[in-house]
């Protein structure tokens, strides 16, 4: 069975195996351009790179939300042409505690892959441990990736407003606390939180050395917000891409969950749809405009 996660002593061990391809997915929210300038610069060796603007979402607003879901031919297009093929076993990496590689790590399962791994601790781990690094860009051999999308592992607007209310759904929030809350809202049009969602920043996910919990200790977060006594989870959070940090914790501690990919930015542009704001520990959330 593939690990769901690995360590850089892992890495270090199989880097040159031919079946594994290391991906670095590098990026930050206020600057997109970073994070590629970053893999120019310097990434782990025989890494290649893959942009959650180009090639893990469509362009904005080309479906719900900031970051929608690329059409299926254009993402396996772009896992092909970095050399992934159906039999690679896909090492990701960030520099943000794995919040941007689990995009990429949820959507190869989408594809119905599983031979996919989140590196634990990403690239300040790997430098740490001094691991092999290179500069420019990667030439990898092209490869053909073939996969259909698992439509039943994500949810939409309208189906999160009927999911909501339901006392046997447990509805996270991945985003910030502050954003949560309404105290701020840097990028959508309205401030707060769908009602009924539970505040799960997935900042408590990671040690203070940003590595990720154990299992244990995720579980034992999730089930005090809710995941043991739910009888489903639904993920969201500014634009789909963090939540599934979220996923992967609940995947880590042995639940399961779902994506709302549009999610904030979808949810708060549709003025029909109802909002909340303050902190609402489980089962309080009443304040709805």
């Amino acid at each position: 069975m593939t690990p769901a996660l690995v360590d850089t002593t892992w890495l270090r061990t199989h880097l040159n195996s031919a079946e594994v391809v290391v991906v670095d997915t590098r990026w930050y929210l206020t600057n997109p351009a970073q994070g590629e300038q970053e893999y120019a610069q310097q990434h782990i060796a025989g890494a290649v790179y893959l942009s959650i603007e180009h090639d893990l979402s469509a362009a904005a607003w080309d479906g719900p939300g900031r970051h929608p879901l690329p059409k299926p031919e254009l993402f396996c297009a772009a896992l092909g042409r970095v050399g992934i093929h159906n039999q690679s076993h896909v090492v990701i990496y960030d520099s943000a505690g794995g919040s941007i590689a689990t995009r990429l790590w949820w959507m190869l399962r989408y594809y119905g892959h599983e031979r996919v791994s989140i590196l634990d601790g990403g690239w300040q781990a790997w430098q740490a441990a001094g691991g092999a690094t290179a500069s420019g860009v990667a030439t990898p051999t092209p490869a053909t990736f073939v996969g259909t999308p698992r439509t039943d592992m994500t949810v939409d607007a309208d189906q999160v407003d009927q999911l909501r209310t339901n006392p046997q759904v447990l509805l996270l929030d991945a985003r910030a606390h502050e954003r949560y809350t309404g105290a701020v809202e840097p990028f959508g049009p309205r401030a707060g939180h769908i009602p009924g969602a539970q505040s799960a920043p997935f900042a408590g996910n990671l040690t203070a050395d940003g590595l990720l919990k154990s299992p244990a200790e995720l579980h034992a977060r999730y089930h005090e917000l809710g995941a043991t006594a739910a009888d489903q989870i639904v993920c969201y959070c500014g634009s789909g891409v963090t939540a599934t940090h979220d996923i992967f914790a609940l995947h880590l501690a042995g639940y399961q969950a779902l994506l709302y990919p549009g999610s904030w930015s979808d949810w708060s542009s549709q003025t029909e749809r109802p909002i909340a704001t303050g902190d609402h520990p489980l089962g309080t959330d009443t304040q709805i405009s």
